[in-house]
């Protein structure tokens, strides 16, 4: 099982990665990525502490953990160049902070992270029609997401992917020890909102493939 959406004290998080792979172990997850918010200002420093961290966590742990980032509130324009610096640098799993219906993200984010290398856009709101299908054609994750607030958009999301053929990922978004919920507890996150069991297994295979593509 997997969580490829964490936060630690590198950003907002209130833990190290270290205390955040050892609790997602303990809740029985088998992979995770960390994935710290960063802009302009602290991308360098995110990067570089998270390969580190990554590259020096044991290979033979029962839990894999990924170097990830998560490319927030930046101006739209922004999402191209921070997202090839991040592949650059050694990140694997790269996350745009999308429109959520609670936060004052910036118009186009949507969009123009679509168009920008990432793998996942979380908790994209009301996203359109439009940007849906280019989800769908680029292969990018449309997040579902257990996180408060950001979730009040997951039904949305789901009909949309469903219209159109985009791709789902269930995600924790965790940022403190009682984020930190059960893979069953995630997996009923989606089904509260409506997905079937057939489509969270459809989901986890995609993520399956997906996953082994970064090794």
């Amino acid at each position: 099982m997997y969580n490829l959406h964490a936060h630690t004290f590198l950003s907002d998080g209130d833990l190290l990665p270290s205390e955040v792979a050892v609790r997602y172990q303990d809740k029985g997850y088998s992979v995770i990525a960390i994935t710290d918010h960063a802009d302009y200002s602290n991308i360098k420093q995110i990067v570089k502490s998270v390969v580190e961290f990554c590259r020096r966590w044991p290979k033979d742990s029962a839990i894999r953990v990924l170097p990830g980032v998560e490319l927030t509130h930046l101006p739209p324009v922004q999402f191209k160049p921070l997202a090839s610096l991040a592949r650059k640098n050694g990140i694997k799993i790269i996350i745009a902070h999308g429109e959520t219906p609670v936060e004052p993200v910036a118009k186009d984010t949507n969009r123009l992270s679509l168009l920008a290398d990432i793998d996942i856009l979380a908790h994209p709101g009301l996203i359109s029609d439009a940007d849906t299908k280019l989800a769908a054609r680029r292969g990018i994750f449309l997040e579902i997401t257990s996180r408060r607030g950001h979730n009040q958009t997951n039904a949305h999301v789901i009909n949309q992917a469903r219209k159109f053929g985009a791709k789902l990922i269930l995600n924790n978004d965790s940022h403190a020890p009682e984020d930190i919920i059960t893979p069953l507890q995630l997996i009923q996150v989606g089904k509260d909102c409506g997905l079937t069991q057939a489509e969270i297994d459809k989901i986890y295979l995609d993520v399956k493939g997906f996953l082994k593509t970064k090794v």
